[in-house]
């Protein structure tokens, strides 16, 4: 049986943009735990861009992407939880989602309920996944209850949008950060309580003023060099500072005993494969996002659509922070 071919976007080597190749690659039967599965939408991450560019190195020839939502076409030995003919959703390890068809693990698969569509699942799956790991998973010593103050950077993003709203339904203050008026302006909308324009704002001042001087209990920054110091000054005694990401740069070594005279803070880098390790996690996971989204307290918004063949110029869309809520690729 010839096997199936499939468009794919692929990089020989690190570097801009412009490395992102459309190539034509053969597809495979699934081996024992893997699956099969023809995509219909793939989403876009600035994981993606860390990996393009070398700052998270990969073996190459390497396809990109770590989400996506289509339909299974071949099930191996040992899967039992997706059958031939499901509708699917992922965020996953290893990368490989730019494409029309692929071979994978199927531990991080999930069944994407009707109510949701491909490009909502293809949309939401890392981008949600990690702001439930965030919320629920990375909480501050004692925890958090309605009432508590958040502060959560690139709150216009693709997690950001997806947190607003769900912190809001957690009855968590949260404290937005963009870089402009108009992307607070959406943060504000999509449920945070407080939005700052750090392109023009002292944000620690602004979250001092908010909070009364007292700060906030938890920080979650996807910016990272940037942000970083005054995020540390941002926090109440026993702070948590979550990093997660790196959108402006790795945040450079710091001395642990500056924590000490800050609050005795807390600081924890955090990444979403951690936490998706296991099927049962992954599903546990999944089932909550799947349930906040059909309820209605998390709308997924994509505010850009590029075809498979324009990936580099969603890739510049993206690095030059052109880009609202989600970006997904269409096939």
């Amino acid at each position: 049986m010839t096997a199936p071919l499939s468009r794919a976007i692929r990089i020989d080597q690190h570097g801009g943009p412009e490395q992102l190749k459309l190539v034509t690659v053969a597809v495979g039967e699934p081996g024992p735990g893997e699956i099969r599965i023809r995509h219909q939408a793939v989403g876009l991450n600035f994981i993606d861009v860390y990996q393009r560019s070398g700052l998270y190195p990969m073996t190459l020839p390497q396809t990109l992407g770590m989400e996506a939502a289509g339909v299974v076409e071949a099930v191996g030995a040992g899967v039992t939880h997706l059958q031939v003919g499901d509708r699917a959703a992922y965020a996953s390890q290893p990368p490989g989602s730019y494409c029309e068809r692929r071979v994978m693990p199927a531990k991080c698969v999930c069944k994407l309920p009707d109510a949701i569509s491909f490009e909502t699942g293809a949309a939401m799956m890392l981008k949600g996944l990690t702001a439930q790991y965030l919320l629920k998973r990375c909480t501050p010593q004692g925890g958090l209850q309605a009432g508590d103050f958040v502060l959560f950077h690139a709150a216009a993003g693709g997690v950001g949008l997806i947190a607003c709203q769900w912190a809001r339904a957690l009855g968590l203050r949260l404290i937005g950060t963009a870089g402009s008026d108009k992307k607070c302006a959406l943060a504000l909308a999509n449920g945070a309580e407080f939005a700052i324009n750090y392109a023009s704002e002292d944000f620690l001042v602004k979250v001092k003023a908010i909070t009364g001087g007292k700060g906030v209990k938890v920080v979650y920054d996807s910016v990272g060099k940037d942000t970083w110091d005054q995020s540390l000054d941002c926090l109440a005694p026993f702070g948590l500072m979550v990093s997660f990401g790196n959108a402006s740069g790795p945040v450079a070594p710091f001395a642990p005993g500056m924590l000490g005279p800050k609050g005795s803070l807390y600081v924890t880098r955090q990444t979403l494969f951690t936490h998706i390790a296991t099927r049962e996690s992954t599903q546990a996971m999944a089932d909550e996002l799947f349930a906040v989204v059909t309820n209605g307290q998390v709308k997924i918004l994509i505010d850009q659509h590029y075809k498979l063949e324009d990936v580099q110029q969603a890739h510049r869309d993206l690095e030059a922070r052109q880009t609202t809520g989600c970006t997904v690729l269409t096939l």
